[in-house]
């Protein structure tokens, strides 16, 4: 049986608000319970962006809901969380974004077909 790509969360507000120059795929570091959170589709990337900050990539603003059975051992629905991506990849988006004033918005988060949550994010510039 081949999986599907399943998105999660789609942010259709970017494609109005700003002109898309790249994107990128990044893996999310996240805890267990906002995985099962996630394939429940309990997930808003509306208002999220992502920052460079001391070599990493980490994403602001994203809401992943509490887990149903998760108890004690919840996540914080909006802590800050680390995208995972090629140092390499990851030094070209901070001299871009520094030197144009290009803004890191998450296009989408989805499972690829291996089942990893990843973040569909885009080098863009405000209208």
């Amino acid at each position: 049986m081949e999986r599907q790509i399943k998105i999660v969360s789609d942010n259709r507000r970017a494609r109005r608000d700003y002109f898309i120059e790249e994107t990128y795929e990044a893996g999310i570091a996240l805890t267990g319970t906002e995985v099962k959170s996630l394939r429940s589709g309990k997930a808003n990337i509306q208002d999220s962006f992502a920052r460079v900050e001391n070599g990493e990539i980490i994403l602001y603003d994203m809401h992943i809901g509490h887990y149903e059975q998760g108890n004690r051992f919840n996540h914080e629905p909006r802590r800050p969380r680390r995208l995972l991506m090629h140092r390499y990849e990851i030094r070209r988006l901070y001299g871009k974004v520094r030197e144009k004033g290009l803004t890191l918005i998450p296009l989408k988060v989805y499972f690829n077909k291996r089942g990893l949550a990843k973040v569909e994010l885009a080098l863009a510039k405000g209208k």
